[in-house]
């Protein structure tokens, strides 16, 4: 049953839906880098916004969106403000620059972009996709293309501080120009409110809190993921080494973890287990960090991965204050798939991580 309840149709496209689709794109944001505190910017600042995405409501939403490939830029709404117009509102026309400099896949006026970052502050990027979705969006190499390379480090040649913003809905591999660019901001497919949101978190109107729920990889075929087993990680060809970790994502402020306790060492198949952790917020300002839990087995009948995720909660902290957060495990959570495809559950070491800290336990 789709429509359970006809009446929402009555809501479709209004206040409260927008509503909740900005704070849901602020919720997502994950900053990646952010490199001696360029973010969040003054509201002081002369900007140069550009890349294929700073303008366009289609990049935003993806395939799926108003039609199938949702890449009809012409039939989204004009009141939702685009990165441009969002970052217009807040900082004002005059103090906002934009060159687009290349189309997702061809340059346009590189040339035109650098010349402009002559006169700015910073520079801000917004790369990515086009809207796609199914065949169509199939791609041979998630390299990001050249073009969109090929700006971004013309850009960084200027000296000007560059903050990227990935607008896309799959990790495109940007290793060339990570090391370059002092901030770096996961935006993903944020909606009508991205532009909003993007910009509230670039000038820390929001204090981004997004965690990658994905491993986002350094190389085209470096894919090995965060629940690798040990034998995927014994040697400089065998690794997990990506550009950011499954799990990773940084904030305006600090987070401390301290005080890891599980309220037994020894357990037995059908018991619980009680994990607490204490997370401070070290910081000056106010923020959202999610606490999240690791499990990994030392030994099994097929080699186990190194750690998988069992649990996670989003807590609010504000500066100086302290929360200790309460998990219960149950031995399904140590259960995995043996050779004949059935979950099983083996006694022995299993090792719990929060944050940095470890603690390890036995199954009997």
């Amino acid at each position: 049953n789709p429509y359970p309840d006809k009446s929402m149709t009555r809501k479709f496209a209004g206040a409260e839906f927008a509503a909740v689709n900005l704070e849901c794109a602020r919720e997502a944001m994950t900053l990646l880098k952010n490199d001696k505190n360029l973010l969040p910017l003054p509201k002081s600042v002369s900007v140069l916004l550009t890349g294929p995405n700073a303008d366009r409501r289609s990049a935003m939403n993806g395939g799926w969106s108003i039609i199938w490939q949702g890449n009809r830029e012409d039939l989204y709404p004009t009141d939702k403000p685009t990165v441009l117009g969002a970052l217009q509102e807040t900082l004002g026309e005059e103090h906002v620059t934009f060159v687009p400099g290349s189309t997702v896949d061809k340059e346009i006026d590189i040339a035109a972009a650098v010349e402009a970052a002559r006169d700015v502050d910073v520079i801000i990027a917004c790369l990515g996709e086009d809207a796609y979705c199914e065949t169509p969006g199939n791609i041979n190499d998630l390299t990001l293309p050249e073009a969109q390379l090929r700006l971004v480090q013309a850009l960084q040649e200027t000296g000007k501080p560059v903050a990227l913003v990935l607008i896309e809905g799959r990790p495109r591999v940007v290793r060339e120009i990570v090391g370059g660019s002092q901030a770096i901001l996961m935006a993903y497919l944020p909606g009508l409110e991205g532009g909003r949101a993007i910009v509230d978190v670039l000038f820390g109107d929001y204090n981004p809190c997004g965690k990658l729920p994905i491993t986002y990889p350094q190389y085209p075929n470096d894919l090995t993921l965060y629940d690798h087993t040990y034998a995927e990680n014994c040697n400089s060809h065998c690794r997990y080494h990506p550009q950011w970790p499954f799990g990773y994502g940084l904030s305006y402020t600090t987070f401390e973890y301290s005080d890891l306790q599980l309220d037994r060492r020894s357990i037995e198949k059908g018991d619980e287990l009680k994990v607490s952790v204490t997370v401070t917020n070290s910081g000056t300002v106010a923020g959202k960090e999610t606490v999240q839990l690791y499990v990994g087995d030392v030994v099994a009948s097929l080699t186990p991965p190194v750690k998988r995720l069992k649990r996670f909660d989003k807590i609010l902290l504000q500066s100086g204050e302290a929360k200790t957060v309460t998990f219960t495990l149950t031995t399904d959570d140590l259960a995995f798939f043996n050779w004949d495809n059935k979950p099983v559950v083996e006694p022995g070491d299993f090792i719990v991580t929060v944050g940095s800290l470890r603690q390890t336990f036995n199954l009997k």
